[in-house]
């Protein structure tokens, strides 16, 4: 056990009841290069916490005198260059969650594989030896050196500042959006952003990873309503070859393409069951195992997801996993749709304007008359930023080139109000309200469905598309609600889904 004093960024803390775990945890740490101290007793912790600073503490959850999440909330906000690791018994997806959420870098599921224990604190400590320095030390202290196996980071600088700049917006919505992302990058923890289409989310995915000791690793971003489901754990987790037809060699999938750097997965909500419950295994593994292979392979990603849709919903009706909800949400940030933020329109137009012209070759980037602002600020946007950029590449297009640098705005006429969808036979203010809401709702989705079938001549991929669903939804909404096709040849149907 090493007992000389060191820089803050120098030692690790191993806490841990069980004295051969306790031994095992520091001998394989020693030979990594690492300097260890170890306690038993969450008593024994907090003495060598008052005694000097640690780069990362690795706390086992039940002490004999306590639980691990207590020095964590303890300890954390008094040193706030400590990375914490909390381990936790098999399947505690609670005590995981609750650990992320309390300030915890990360976290490791017992039995511990030597690799994920390497990787994830290799990772900790490069973060720790990256967060900003205190003044002065004590003249005992001596600088640490970094194990050759810990894989140095680089500090957040230019990338991280760009990021966030492209974020636009000085509404209090926006400023609060910019302000979790800080927070949220400096952890490992899961993070599940919401957010209506067209609001930005990939874009605050990309802030948080060049916010974060992970800026230099690969961001790989994953659209997962536009996979077949045949293809899903392929493209996810890699396949040997051989592994089915066609697959000439090795492939990686998603999470080695990720390795060292953040897996983003967006529209997470569409993935089917059976596929949430293998990312599930993956996220509490650290593990992949890729199609055709029989050994696993440890991952080292930081998972970030999105959706538009309402997973707490989607769980109570049995189509989200509830125990991969709570292991993906463990950090939520909300993005604003854009007709909750409309003083940040003049921002937004100049910014896209520039952006614009610079795609064009133009000199000087187009300006938008008064009188188009205040009739954007009157749209109602259900496309949110996306739909305004759209308006204003088709204004640009369209400008009069006498007209020098000033753009009339001229929306097209379904733009001009929001898109009203009547319900079908819905019951009037003066109707009795239906004694089974879900047998009346699931009744007016039928009506919906078959006339959207009918109309396309029951090609479910045209239904779909009407319907603003993929294949994959009008599917599981037809199986659901007992619907079928006529027993006649239908117009031949794609595979394709609306990304």
């Amino acid at each position: 056990m090493n007992t000389h004093p060191s820089a803050p960024t120098g030692p690790i803390l191993v806490v841990d009841d069980e004295a051969d775990l306790r031994a095992l945890f520091e001998l394989a740490l020693l030979r990594e290069g690492y300097a260890v101290d170890t306690a038993a007793t969450l008593a024994q912790a907090r003495e060598s916490l008052e005694r000097r600073s640690y780069a990362v503490v690795l706390t086992d959850m039940r002490l004999p005198d306590g639980t691990g999440l207590e020095l964590l909330r303890e300890h954390a906000p008094l040193s706030r260059d400590t990375r914490w690791i909390v381990v936790t018994a098999y399947g505690s997806a609670e005590s995981a969650v609750e650990a992320l959420k309390a300030g915890a870098f990360d976290y490791l599921t017992k039995p511990v594989d030597p690799r994920q224990l390497r990787l994830v604190v290799a990772s900790a400590y490069a973060d720790a030896r990256n967060s900003p320095r205190p003044a002065s030390h004590s003249a005992t202290e001596a600088p640490q050196t970094i194990p050759s196996s810990a894989v140095t980071r680089a500090a957040p600088g230019d990338g991280a500042a760009q990021a966030l700049s492209r974020l636009i917006g000085r509404s209090a919505a926006m400023v609060s959006v910019r302000e979790r992302i800080r927070k949220a990058a400096q952890s490992m923890a899961p993070v599940l952003i919401l957010g209506e289409s067209g609001t930005g989310k990939e874009l605050v995915a990309r802030a948080i990873h060049a916010c974060s000791h992970r800026s230099p690793g690969p961001f790989v971003a994953v659209n997962c309503a536009a996979i077949p489901e045949a293809l899903l754990e392929a493209e996810f987790f890699g396949a040997r070859k051989g592994a089915y037809t066609g697959a000439s060699q090795d492939r990686e999938g998603y999470f080695q393409a990720a390795r060292g750097g953040t897996l983003f997965l967006d529209e997470i909500g569409e993935l089917p069951l059976l596929m949430q419950s293998k990312l599930l295994r993956v996220i509490q593994e650290r593990c992949v195992r890729p199609l055709g292979a029989t050994q696993e392979e440890p991952v080292d990603v930081r998972l970030v997801s999105a959706t538009h849709r309402d997973l707490a919903t989607a769980v109570r009706l049995g189509q989200f996993r509830q125990d991969l909800y709570y292991r993906l949400n463990v950090i939520d940030i909300s993005v604003p749709p854009l007709r909750e933020r409309l003083e940040d329109l003049p921002l937004l137009c100049a910014a896209l304007l520039a952006k614009i012209a610079a795609e064009s070759g133009f000199p000087a980037p187009p300006k938008l008359s008064p009188a188009s602002l205040e009739q954007l600020a009157r749209h109602p946007f259900p496309g949110n930023v996306r739909e305004l950029e759209n308006l204003l590449h088709r204004a640009v297009a369209l400008a009069d080139p006498g007209v020098d640098g000033v753009l009339e705005l001229d929306l097209p006429a379904a733009a001009a109000t929001a898109p009203k969808v009547p319900l079908a036979q819905a019951p009037s203010a003066a109707a009795a309200l239906p004694q089974d809401l879900t047998a009346w709702l699931d009744e007016q989705e039928r009506r919906i469905l078959l006339r959207a079938l009918e109309e396309c001549h029951f090609n479910r991929s045209a239904a779909a598309r009407r319907l603003g669903l993929s294949l994959r939804q009008i599917r599981y909404r037809m199986a659901r609600l007992g619907l079928a096709s006529p027993d006649r040849d239908p117009t031949p149907e794609t595979d394709d889904e609306p990304s």
